[in-house]
């Protein structure tokens, strides 16, 4: 399961010593951070079971960043 949240990181150090403290921290998860993308992307996922979001967010406001969930917006398609 995948689980894709928004932040406000800036920096690739920052985003890697974040990216050490959630595998650390939350058990079984991985992460990965597109500081390029405009939301400055942050993807944790973890092999079995869900990624616990509020874990995430939790983690990453005691470190002083915030983030939040992108939903999954499903565009409906026109078929005449």
């Amino acid at each position: 399961m995948v689980e894709v949240f928004k932040t406000d990181v800036a920096s690739s150090a920052t985003a890697r010593q974040l990216i050490t403290a959630i595998v650390q921290e939350l058990n079984g998860c991985r992460a990965n951070f597109d500081l390029e993308d405009c939301d400055r992307i942050l993807r944790v996922c973890r092999e079995t079971g869900p990624v616990d979001a509020e874990a995430v967010i939790a983690l990453m406001r005691r470190y002083g960043y915030t983030a939040q969930v992108l939903e999954d917006t499903v565009i409906p398609t026109f078929t005449p």
